[in-house]
């Protein structure tokens, strides 16, 4: 009988903001938000525990965010830093197993069945993990432990900050009891609003509801949300998860109207874009890009080349000429971005570019 799977999700707390109440003193147990300006279409990309009270929350515009709490403190972030974070508490993670799935720079899942610590209960190994990362970086991480990854990360915010939360094999029917439609992968406001139409209230009311009536609800996803609410989640933590694509993008301070301006813009991106190709030892067939208009309308055009490359003067050339097939040139742009598709590994061949 094959062994009961002991998977932990590890979430690190306000990761962003942490790193910097850490390495600066003055903004310990204040509200701090990470991001961009509120003069300048700033978003929050972090905030701390102190500022969620106040409602400021990740992704809200940096101005609504200081108009919920005037005391906001405001620091640009820093990616490299908080990578050089991530990076020691990736280490941190792979002493304690081979199986860890990364799903950020703050959060991963580890299958630790069988781990380097010959440690049987997972719960002391995610225990021993967030005492790790204290140690050695001074910050706090909140840990669920599971039969799967779909409870495992369910658990992992169940009590945050510095949270462990462990969902035994006979726990799991009492703990789905518990849940919401919302907390089943894939059930945004949207479609849990059609799910109570149908009533379903509760994620295990999912079990009930008659099979083509929640097809005809929710389509395709009708069978996995079945699985979930009875618990069952067969997905492996895989350590070597498939990159499947690479994008930059910018909001800008002002409208670009401007045309030579957003090829410059376009450039710059296709650049970021090539450095991660390379990086990653990547080729890319196919290159997008992405235009938000001054209206927040939006717009993708894509090119798809015979052979692949990780060239910035192709990839350059090949966005610039993408960004004719828009009304960039008649409309004020908000955003561009720039993503490469169809990627492979740099030993095949690649179509020949400077």
């Amino acid at each position: 009988m094959p062994l009961e799977r002991r998977i932990i999700h590890i979430d690190m707390d306000a990761f962003y903001a942490s790193v910097e109440q850490r390495d600066n003193p003055e903004l310990a147990g204040k509200p701090v938000a990470v991001g961009g300006s509120p003069d300048s279409r700033g978003v929050v990309a972090a905030a701390s525990y102190e500022a969620r009270k106040f409602g400021v929350r990740s992704a809200l515009p940096m101005a609504r965010a200081v108009r919920l709490c005037p005391e906001l403190l405001i620091v640009r972030p820093d990616f490299s830093k908080y990578k050089a974070a991530s990076e020691k508490v990736m280490e941190i993670l792979h002493s304690a197993t081979p199986l860890v799935e990364p799903l950020s720079l703050d959060e991963a899942y580890l299958d630790v069945t069988e781990n380097l610590w010959n440690e049987p209960l997972a719960m002391n190994v995610a225990q021993r993990i967030k005492i790790l990362i204290f140690q050695n970086l001074r910050l706090t991480a909140s840990a669920g432990v599971a039969p799967n990854k779909f409870l495992a990360k369910i658990a992992s915010g169940w009590k945050k900050p510095d949270g462990l939360t462990v969902i035994a094999p006979e726990r799991v029917e009492s703990f789905l009891q518990k849940l919401p439609v919302e907390a089943l992968w894939g059930v945004g406001p949207v479609t849990a609003k059609k799910l109570r139409a149908i009533g379903v209230q509760q994620l295990v009311d999912i079990r009930t509801v008659d099979p083509d009536l929640l097809f005809n609800t929710v389509g395709s996803l009708a069978d996995w949300l079945v699985q979930l609410a009875h618990g069952h989640d067969p997905r492996p933590v895989e350590p070597e998860r498939e990159t499947k694509s690479i994008s930059s993008e910018t909001t800008f301070a002002r409208d670009l109207t401007d045309i030579a301006a957003m090829q410059t813009e376009l450039d710059a991106l296709a650049a970021d874009v090539a450095a991660s190709l390379k990086r990653k030892g990547l080729l890319a067939r196919c290159v997008t890009i992405k235009v938000r208009y001054g209206d927040f309308h939006t717009v993708t055009r894509s090119h798809t080349a015979q052979g692949a490359t990780n060239s910035v003067t192709s990839i350059s050339v090949r966005a610039r000429a993408l960004l004719e097939r828009t009304d960039a040139a008649l409309r004020p742009v908000r955003l561009l971005g720039v993503g490469a598709h169809g990627l492979a590994v740099e030993s095949a061949s690649r179509e020949e570019t400077p």
